[in-house]
């Protein structure tokens, strides 16, 4: 097993909490830093990891971390991550998108640390010219938050030639679901993702799921998106560690499940697992919402041989069920 150190920012939030899972179940030792604006201090607690409150734009803090530890790489998953909060907010996301993440950079090439994990977006892409979505589909973000990703990839290829630093880049799409034991799962402050605003109206603490536009042009009216479980998505950060660990040059990937389901079909669904009647308030379609947004994840599947376990969407919220059931007890 092996006893490298992984440093992990934002590993108090969604994602980052399952990926430090991830790493420890495959003998990691895991540093994460967390500013704890949007992450959970009692998430991070559960991990038995070492939890360090600060922020990226902290330089001093950087320096510190990597001279007092031997960090081998980093998982970056310090991202504000609200799409119209970006478009209202644009500096905040700029700031701690680019800004802090350029400082982390930074401060990873003055320690010589040259492996980096990083957490993008399918975002990235704007409105698909065609599904699935590959890794070679132009990108033209439709918000700030998109642009803030897709702007560190570009500074990820330029450190690249500039300084060796090598990295792999996940465009994800719709990450859901929690952890199968229910230890870890979702929870923003505020909630904006379809599968939590379902069940939190299941368990009554919302009095009803508004669904964003009902004439698209899909089999029922409503947005197909495309579904990953969070585990999966952990998983294929530690396969993509590895695989820059192992001496591989700098590479992206999508993760997706390849498969979409409707906004109606996930409300269908998790009728049916919870028993609860689900109130729905039908709404006007957002600004920039494309119809369908569905990923091609072969090129993931071929080269770091990753093989998604929990595909299925029942299974998706049955694991999101518990943590919820769990959490709003």
């Amino acid at each position: 097993m092996s006893k490298q150190t992984i440093l992990v920012t934002g590993g108090a939030g969604y994602i980052g909490s399952h990926a430090v899972k991830a790493l420890q179940k495959v003998g990691y030792k895991v540093v994460i830093l967390d500013s704890l604006v949007y992450g959970h201090q009692d998430i991070a607690e559960t991990l038995d990891a070492e939890l360090i409150i600060g922020d990226t734009n902290d330089r001093a803090l950087l320096d510190r971390l990597f001279s007092d530890r031997q960090i081998s790489a980093v998982m970056h998953f310090a991202a504000y991550a609200y799409v119209g909060e970006s478009v209202t907010q644009p500096d905040k996301y700029y700031r701690n998108n680019v800004v802090g993440t350029l400082s982390l950079l930074e401060a990873m090439v003055a320690a010589n640390v040259k492996a980096f994990v990083f957490s993008s977006t399918c975002a990235s892409y704007g409105v698909p010219q065609q599904i699935p979505i590959t890794e070679d589909h132009p990108q033209a973000p439709i918000n700030p938050y998109g642009a803030t990703k897709l702007m560190v990839e570009r500074i990820l290829q330029d450190f690249d030639i500039a300084y060796g630093l090598k990295s792999v880049i996940f465009r994800y799409f719709n990450a859901a679901g929690a952890d199968p034991d229910g230890a870890i799962g979702e929870d923003h402050n505020p909630e904006t993702h379809l599968i939590p605003l379902i069940l939190q109206t299941a368990l009554g603490k919302r009095e009803a799921i508004t669904v964003y536009g009902s004439d698209y042009p899909t089999a029922d009216g409503t947005c197909i998106r495309d579904y990953i479980h969070v585990t999966d998505l952990s998983d294929a950060h530690v396969l993509g560690l590895e695989y820059l660990l192992n001496g591989n040059k700098s590479e992206i990937f999508n993760l997706g499940n390849g498969n979409g389901f409707s906004v109606k079909q996930v409300i269908d669904a998790a009728k049916n697992l919870t028993g609860k009647p689900i109130n729905v308030v039908m709404g006007d379609r957002r600004a920039g919402d494309p119809p369908a947004l569905v990923g091609s994840s072969e090129k993931a599947r071929t080269i770091l041989n990753w093989q998604p376990k929990y595909a299925d969407l029942n299974l998706i919220l049955q694991h999101a069920w518990k943590w919820h059931q769990k959490r709003h007890a």
